[in-house]
């Protein structure tokens, strides 16, 4: 019996289907491997300072990705776009890393540093609103309130902050800042970028900000070269450029308030890493508040089914990068973006 074409099955079926686990995939992958950080700098800043930790860790990556985008002739950023690239290079790396680093180097208990962290989603979300008109549904805002009281609830009596550590507070207040409006502007300003150069160039014009405080701040000094290679290997392999790989491209299609709301998972998911790898103790408080910030994840993040119907029907009619260009990961892609 001959086949119909009604009957064949479709050339992009399953590529199509590969592509939406892809997506499924991203956001938990990119909490475990952004949770992952804090166990493997505990690791490293038993042997290197903590600003000098973050700058090998952010030029080995920028090093490792100029090799990359030169072997594949990634285009670079230039002109207007190249400033753009690094201000929330600057952020998002030297802002962020640095001005948590520099907390936990005056004393500020890590507890309460990843705590900080993860109310990026509040003032991502905040700064949408104000600065952006970025809209948020009633059960997103519900998403929120939960998965910043998960964050509170998940490190509550874990705060140990003395008299000398209170002024560690300003540099954390610094990388809360720079995640939170590092998402924003790169999403608004880089989305086109090309993943490999954008986010070398990024992390190269990092460098030389954080090498001034390193060795104005604090005195580097490198212990346990052996423990400390195996860190950096994961910093800046899994963390400095398969996390934010990840990161960037969630950006491409969801909102920059959505993208940020997984950081409400990462403090717990770090204590439960942590009670595997580091032996430290997991609380009743701990796993309730993972429970409570995955809940308050589900709310920020799920899409209204019109809204996603909606996208579905227009897709076919907007051409797929994928069928016009070679390399995936090209900047401007348009199957990347809302």
């Amino acid at each position: 019996m001959a086949v119909t074409p009604q009957s064949a099955p479709g050339p992009t079926s399953q590529p199509r289907a590969g592509s939406a686990l892809a997506v499924r995939m991203a956001a938990p992958a990119f909490v475990l491997l952004w949770s992952s950080a804090f166990i493997a700098g505990t690791v490293g800043l038993r042997s290197a300072p903590p600003l000098l930790l973050t700058l090998m860790r952010l030029a080995a990556a920028g090093l490792i990705l100029t090799v990359v985008a030169w072997i594949t002739r990634a285009p670079w950023p230039r002109g207007r776009q190249l400033g753009h690239v690094i201000v929330a290079g600057l952020l998002l790396q030297a802002a962020q890393f640095g001005g948590f680093y520099w907390a936990l180097s005056l004393g500020l208990p890590a507890a309460l540093v990843a705590l900080i962290q993860g109310l990026t989603p509040v003032l991502t979300a905040t700064a949408a609103w104000l600065l952006l008109g970025e809209r948020t549904s009633g059960r997103q805002r519900l998403g929120f309130v939960l998965g910043a009281a998960g964050v509170v609830l998940a490190l509550a009596g874990r705060m140990d902050v003395h008299g000398g550590a209170s002024a560690a507070l300003i540099p954390a207040a610094i990388g809360l800042a720079g995640a939170g409006l590092g998402l924003l502007y790169q999403q608004r300003y880089c989305a086109g970028m090309d993943l490999r150069t954008g986010t070398a160039t990024q992390l190269l014009a990092s460098v030389p900000v954080l090498a001034l405080l390193a060795f104005t701040v604090e005195h580097p000094a490198v212990s346990r070269p052996l423990s400390l290679a195996w860190s950096l290997a994961w910093l800046v392999l899994v963390n400095s450029i398969g996390a934010f790989l990840l990161m960037y491209t969630m950006l491409r299609r969801r909102p920059a308030s959505a993208v940020s709301s997984l950081f409400f998972l990462t403090p717990a998911v770090t204590a439960v890493l942590a009670f595997l790898f580091l032996g430290e103790g997991l609380s009743w408080a701990i796993v309730a508040g993972l429970v409570l910030s995955g809940a308050g994840v589900t709310l920020a993040t799920r899409q209204p089914r019109a809204a996603a119907a909606g996208r579905a029907a227009a897709e076919p009619s907007r051409p797929r990068a994928a069928d016009h260009a070679e390399d995936p990961i090209a900047a401007g892609a348009p199957e990347w973006r809302e």
